[in-house]
């Protein structure tokens, strides 16, 4: 045992060199190849990486023992004199395929080329590592395949398309050993080839690509007859099918469990050519009908088959006459099945046998254009299944829709037109003489509106207003906000007639306005489509534009009175350029020039409106509010008058006149205002002049003092006895150190004596009393620090006339007086000083009594004294 155990480990060493090595190889097993055929024997060394071509050489044996060169990849004088001959024929010749691989190929095998073939390559390592040759064996048999067509077919065999054909091919072997047969039929057209059907070696049949479904469906079979035929039948003939057919045999034969082709050879059979299917579909070239109407377009087919075959009719419309173009789409379908596929307005019918009419109900304008007849046939095939035989596309059937355009005319007309600006326009547009206007058409209106310009000047014309077909109102620019707000209004009247309103016409408004009326057709799918367009005459809005004239004249009739009178006056209105005036009247009152008591102030007494409506505006007379009286004596005069005059009428008086155009029924538009001359009333009287002036004794007063005013009246000229006289006195202040705020009334005091006192915030009170005849006393009792400022006094003398009235004379003032109030110091701080003592000796006190019980009950102590000796110390100053 110890001397057998290195003999495996040595074996198992050599094993991993050879495997590490270079190996040739060839082909395992024997290669058998028939006669005259191609022999190819490919050969490659494994585990080569270099980076130049392997070098190869081929030896061949005819018993295997010794090997005579055949071949050489590298070494020219390295073949045979025996096959130099061959090799330069190119029978015998290597192919390299890589760098690692050759191939040797004999293109015409003969029986002398069986044997053994060795490849190997030469060696230039160091160490030789590997297999560098190997051998494979062919064997060369005769050739014992026969091929060739079954009996005698002619060379050119013509079908109609949907008939059956049938080829056979003749194929046996007399080969001594045990080989199989396969067989493919291919077809050939041209430079194509396509594989039919093919039965293998192994007794499988597969169809080629495209005939699957034919080969299940049992269109295309492939049969056996006899012991050596094969036969290649089809049901019905497709125009695919025509072409060569070619019968293709290989011999195979099995070596060492697998299968190798060792020879093939084919065949022509026969040349297949179908006949087309004559098929033509006609359709009218050109036609016309009627808007509304039924299209009737019949395709008739013309076929020379006369078998079972179906059609099927599509047609197709366009709006050019090339049916390839992506813009045509189908309308209706006819299928095999006869089943109609449209829609609800196409329609397709089946005639006969042979004609199919396209049926387009009340067609439009749209339906204008070309019409495509696609036809196909389709013949059955096997196991119920269907192939088309034959298609063709009709010429393009112009179709032309004549459509009876609506004829009508147009008429705008102005119903109202406008004399001055507020004046309402109204435009009526109508459509007249209607023809060819059926139910299916209806009208719209658009309104236009272009400026007055001159001849040469180009205007561009503006959209009021647009009605589409559904009768959506649609406003423009210029007329949006105004159609909005009412001023504009659209209206439809009739079927025929449009109306347009302008409420209030004004200036931007003249010009030129035409309407334009549109006939509108109904579709199919209920739309409305435009048809027609007509426009109108221009019609002209125009007034002449002028300023308005307001002229008022007033008049006294009586001149000269005296007061206690009544003063009349009248005023009379003209006007020209205003549409229905009325006029609404007020009275001024203006002091006289001269008079400087109120200068520059206009009083409004009374007033009249447009609708004679009075009104009081600033009388404040209340013992004569009826003392006024404006009416209208007719529609351009009024009358003022104002009964028992007093002095204090005097003064210039005018009408002020407003004229008022009437705008949208109850509205009125203010059109021009003018104001009247003057008439002046005037009392030439020698009456006395009165003065008022302001007196105290107290101008400076301490806080809560009395403050006494007088209010003084002195009067000059003549004498009037005190019952004949009157005053209404007034006080007022203004609390400041200037004149710069407004006057406050404080109290006054009437002709009869009633006293009115004015409310105020403070504590301190007033009170005004008549002293005497011409004296008035104003207090201020408790005055307060608010009561400081100037104070003046107001007064208006009544003076009774020889007839017994009392007149009212120019109200008068005083000039003012500054009433100053001071604080008194000892008061001031009087109260706060005693409440001071008070408290702080109230406090002290308390101190003071709460320090005596807390020191006499809280804080009590015992000191108990330990009884000590007591010794008496000698002085220190004896000593």
């Amino acid at each position: 045992m110890g001397r057998l155990a290195p003999r495996p480990l040595l074996l198992a060493l050599l094993w991993l060199a050879l495997c590490q090595g270079r190996v040739v190889r060839v082909p395992t097993g024997t290669l058998v190849r028939v006669v005259g055929t191609e022999l190819s024997i490919p050969c490659n060394v494994s585990d080569y990486d270099g980076p130049s071509e392997q070098n190869f050489d081929w030896s061949f044996s005819s018993s295997g023992s010794s090997f005579v060169e055949l071949a050489s990849t590298w070494e020219v004088g390295f073949p045979a004199q025996q096959y130099r001959e061959r090799l330069q024929r190119g029978e015998i010749l290597l192919r390299r395929t890589a760098n690692d691989a050759v191939e040797l190929l004999i293109k015409n095998v003969q029986p002398s080329d069986q044997g053994h073939y060795k490849c190997s390559t030469p060696s230039t390592d160091a160490t030789v590592q590997g297999n560098y040759e190997d051998t494979v064996q062919v064997k060369v048999l005769a050739d014992a395949l026969h091929v060739g067509p079954s009996g005698q077919p002619p060379p050119g065999l013509s079908l109609r398309e949907g008939e059956p054909f049938e080829l056979r091919c003749h194929a046996a072997s007399a080969s001594p050993l045990h080989t199989h047969l396969a067989l493919q039929w291919e077809l050939h057209r041209g430079p194509a080839r396509r594989n039919v059907l093919a039965l293998t070696h192994e007794g499988r049949f597969h169809p080629g690509p495209g005939y699957e479904q034919r080969y299940h469906s049992g269109d295309v079979r492939l049969d056996t007859v006899g012991s050596d035929a094969y036969r290649l039948s089809v049901s019905r003939a497709l125009s695919a099918d025509q072409g060569s057919y070619r019968c293709i045999v290989s011999e195979w034969i099995a070596e060492q469990g697998s299968w190798q082709e060792i020879q093939e050879k084919a065949v022509e059979v026969a040349t297949l050519v179908i006949q087309p299917t004559a098929l033509r579909a006609a359709v009218p070239r050109n036609m016309s009908v009627a808007e509304g109407k039924e299209l009737d377009l019949p395709c008739n087919i013309t076929t020379d088959r006369a078998d079972d075959i179906r059609p099927e009719v599509t047609w197709y419309f366009s709006r050019m006459p090339d049916s390839s173009l992506p813009g045509s789409h189908v309308l209706a379908r006819l299928d095999r099945e006869s089943l109609v596929h449209s829609s609800p307005h196409v329609a397709l019918s089946h005639v006969d046998a042979r004609s199919y009419h396209l049926l387009v109900r009340d067609v439009s304008k749209e339906n204008s254009g070309f019409y495509f007849c696609h036809v196909s046939l389709w013949a059955p095939g096997h196991n119920r299944s269907w192939h088309k035989v034959a298609e063709t596309m009709s010429a393009p059937a112009s179709v032309g829709v004549t459509w009876l355009e609506p004829d009508y005319q147009v008429y705008l007309n102005a119903s109202k037109v406008p004399g001055f600006a507020d004046d309402p326009t109204e435009l009526e547009c109508r459509v007249l003489n209607m023809k060819s206007t059926e139910a299916g058409v209806r009208f719209t209106v658009s309104w236009y509106y272009r400026m007055n310009r001159r001849s040469d000047d180009t205007v561009t014309s503006e959209l009021l207003a647009v009605m589409d077909g559904d009768w959506t109102l649609k406003y423009g620019e210029r007329s949006k906000q105004r159609a909005q707000d009412g001023e504009f209004l659209f209206s439809k009247e009739h079927r025929d007639t449009f109306n347009f309103r302008i409420q209030r016409t004004t200036e931007e408004d003249r010009g030129n306005y035409y309407c334009v009326v549109s006939a509108w057709t109904k579709q199919r799918n209920s739309s409305w489509v435009k048809s027609k367009d007509v426009f109108s005459k221009p019609v002209n809005i125009f007034w002449a534009s002028e300023d308005s004239v307001l002229v008022v004249k007033a008049r006294q009739p009586k001149p000269f009175f005296a007061a206690g009178n009544t003063f009349e006056m009248t005023c009379k209105v003209s006007s020209k350029n205003i549409k229905s005036p009325r006029y609404s009247v007020l009275i001024t009152a203006e002091k006289p020039v001269g008079d400087l008591s109120s200068p520059n102030e206009t009083k409004y007494i009374i007033s009249l409106d447009q609708d004679s409506v009075v009104k009081l505006e600033n009388w404040t007379d209340a013992s004569r509010v009826d003392g006024v009286v404006l009416e209208k004596v007719q529609e351009d005069e009024f009358r003022y008058r104002m009964y028992q005059t007093q002095v204090s009428d005097a003064g210039l008086y005018r009408c002020m006149v407003t004229a008022w155009s009437p705008v949208r029924g109850s509205l009125w538009r203010e059109a021009a205002t003018s104001l009247s001359n003057p008439i002046e009333i005037d009392f030439q009287t020698s009456g006395p002049i009165f003065n008022a002036s302001v007196h105290s004794d107290t101008p400076s007063v301490i806080r809560g003092d009395l403050i006494k005013l007088f209010c003084i009246i002195t009067v000059e000229g003549a004498a009037l006895d005190p019952d004949d006289m009157a005053f209404d006195v007034s006080w007022f202040a203004v609390h400041s150190f200037g004149l710069d705020k407004a006057p406050v009334l404080l109290s006054s005091l009437d002709r009869k004596g009633i006293v009115t006192t004015a409310r105020r915030d403070w504590k301190s009170n007033l009170s005004l009393e008549r002293t005497s005849v011409l004296e008035f006393l104003l207090q201020v009792h408790g005055s307060e620090d608010q009561d400081f400022g100037n104070y003046y006094c107001s007064v208006t003398p009544w003076v009774r006339s020889p007839t017994g009235s009392w007149q009212k004379e120019a109200e008068i003032h005083s000039k003012p007086i500054f009433i100053t109030v001071k604080m008194d110091v000892l008061d001031a701080f009087k109260y706060p000083l005693l409440i001071g003592v008070g408290l702080s000796t109230a406090i002290g006190l308390l101190s003071c009594l709460i320090g005596y019980c807390s020191s006499h009950w809280c804080c009590k102590k015992e000191v108990q004294e330990t009884r000590r000796e007591r010794r008496r110390l000698m002085s220190m100053e004896m000593d």
